[in-house]
This record gives C-alpha cells, sequence and structure tokens, in this order.
C-alpha cells in the first residue's frame, strides 16, 4: 500500500476519500507547522510517496527537482467541493510517480450571495 502524506493545508477528512492509501496527516506525524522544504525531507526520509497539498505556490518557493516524493496540489482546500469531486483527487494520486508534481483543477466552488435586504414598510 503506497503512503501518502496530507499537508495541514487540506481538510483532514480526504483521509477517507484516498483510502487505498496509508494515509497520515501532518499533525498526525508531529510535524505541525513545519515549513514545506523540511516537510518534503522528513516525509521522503520516512518513506512517503505522495503528499497532497493545496498550496499552489510550493513549486515556486522549493526545489523539487531530484525529489522522491510525488506532489499532488489540488487547486482548493474547499471541503464541499473536494467531497463533490472526489475521483479528481484519487485519479491524480493513483497515478503519480516518484518526482511527479500534479495539478489536480477543482471546479470553483459556487458563490454564495447575501440576500438582498427587505424593502422598508
Amino acid at each position: 500500500m503506497r503512503r501518502l502524506l496530507l499537508d495541514e493545508s487540506v481538510p483532514a477528512g480526504l483521509k477517507h476519500i484516498l483510502a487505498a492509501f496509508e494515509v497520515k496527516t501532518a499533525p498526525e506525524m508531529g510535524w505541525a507547522g513545519i515549513t514545506n522544504g523540511r516537510l518534503l525531507d522528513l516525509a521522503e526520509q520516512d518513506g512517503f510517496e505522495i503528499m497532497v497539498t493545496s498550496d499552489t505556490n510550493i513549486r515556486f518557493q522549493n526545489r523539487l527537482e531530484g525529489r522522491q516524493i510525488a506532489l499532488v496540489v489540488a487547486t482548493t482546500n474547499h471541503w464541499d467541493t473536494i467531497r463533490a469531486y472526489p475521483d479528481y483527487l484519487v485519479a491524480a494520486c493513483d497515478r503519480a510517480k516518484a518526482g511527479d508534481y500534479v495539478v489536480v483543477r477543482f471546479p470553483k466552488p459556487p458563490r454564495r450571495r447575501r440576500p438582498y435586504p427587505p424593502p422598508a414598510p
């Protein structure tokens, strides 16, 4: 079973969506609050094959070439949107190979509009 790490930026509920993997969250591993570069190092050292994050800037903030861990980046961390399209993330994790950088694009969540105030009597 492939090992997968969930970054703090994604909902912990992903553990249930990604049940085909051995999933741990960064806080479960005692890695809460650790910067992404160090987190990637620790995850690789601990044998994780995939890290799921919603930090779309991770590739600009860290040197990714030569990494053995695959990065799967969700374009949202909005739980209702991810839960509505779980197959997007599952398919990306299934296909991810060592050193891959995969962006999973989700539809934008619907905008919530406040109702107009009732007319004055």
